[in-house]
């Protein structure tokens, strides 16, 4: 039994803090995944409108730049009410 390691049981608050470590992360990656989707889907609505009143890229800069305004607004708003819990 050299090589083996025998495991031993987390304190609850050290699986509390490895718990709220990998919270963090995935919403921060559940962010990113809304800006990009967010972000493309406002692009193509801009590029439909674009191609049916014949203005190149206009909607399509203005959609996105709003998609990705709105989006760091809402992460700002949630960022300040858990900053406010802590």
């Amino acid at each position: 039994m050299k090589g083996y390691q025998i495991r031993r049981k987390q304190k609850p608050e050290a699986r509390r803090e490895q718990f709220n470590k990998i919270k963090g992360i995935l919403m921060l990656s559940a962010w990113g995944f809304s800006m990009v989707v967010s972000s493309f889907l406002f692009l193509y609505v801009g590029y439909l409108v674009d191609e049916i009143l014949g203005t190149t890229p206009n909607f399509m800069l203005c959609s996105f730049l709003l998609a990705i305004g709105l989006c760091m607004w809402t992460l700002y708003k949630e960022a300040k009410e858990k900053g406010k819990k802590l």
